[in-house]
């Protein structure tokens, strides 16, 4: 399909709330997030890695109602809606795909509606921490358990409902239990199963397909 290809770098914005987006886009280097100031605080929806579509719900709700940025350097390609509807209605494998991880995003959101709820800062970092090395296993782009990301600590607490003072306290303890390695943009996850065990984690809600044929095919 007919594709743009856009660059941004650290702080730009993809999409600002109340725009009318004629286009989808697919993450193809970096990470997008999702935000907006609640009160006087900025709040981190989710967080979109290479191979997302951070905005395929525009097809149907044509209205933003959050900011979409890029975390560090991105790249992206965009494709127009008029595009998109006339090869789904061609291609059952490709909108049953495109429904899929529709499916899988709201799964995430409920997911760290849960995180932010229910745990302790300590379980929600870890719980952030260990769903980013999942997705970006999935995608390649985490090497035994080892990921480069240009996550600050401030984008990670924004994320995560707590103050950046409170997430450098809670990034201490972890390496003091040496449960992760932080360093720059460098985050390892030292002794995975104890990080799991601490954050509640499990990748069952990621639906990380194994591609057997009978669902990738289109």
């Amino acid at each position: 399909m007919p594709y743009t290809i856009k660059y941004f770098a650290k702080g730009d914005i993809v999409a600002r709330p109340g725009d009318r987006p004629v286009t989808c886009c697919v993450v193809l280097t970096g990470f997008l997030c999702r935000q907006r100031i609640v009160a006087t605080r900025n709040q981190v929806t989710s967080i979109y890695v290479p191979g997302d579509m951070p905005d395929l719900h525009t097809l149907h709700m044509p209205v933003m109602d959050r900011e979409l940025c890029s975390v560090g350097d991105s790249t992206i390609a965009v494709i127009t809606h008029s595009c998109l509807r006339n090869i789904l209605a061609g291609s059952p494998g490709l909108t049953n795909a495109f429904w899929r991880e529709t499916l899988i995003q709201a799964e995430i959101h409920r997911e760290w509606v849960d995180n932010l709820g229910s745990r302790e800062a300590l379980g929600r970092v870890a719980h952030l921490l260990c769903e980013i090395a999942a997705r970006l296993k999935s995608v390649g782009l985490c090497k035994e358990m080892s990921f480069d990301a240009p996550f600050t600590q401030g984008i990670i607490a924004q994320a995560c409902g707590i103050s950046v003072v409170h997430m450098n306290r809670t990034v201490q303890e972890m390496r003091r239990q040496g449960l992760i390695d932080w360093r720059g943009h460098t985050v390892e996850l030292l002794r995975r199963a104890d990080l799991e065990e601490l954050a509640e984690f499990s990748p069952a809600y990621l639906h990380v397909l194994n591609q057997p044929e009978e669902l990738v095919r289109i």
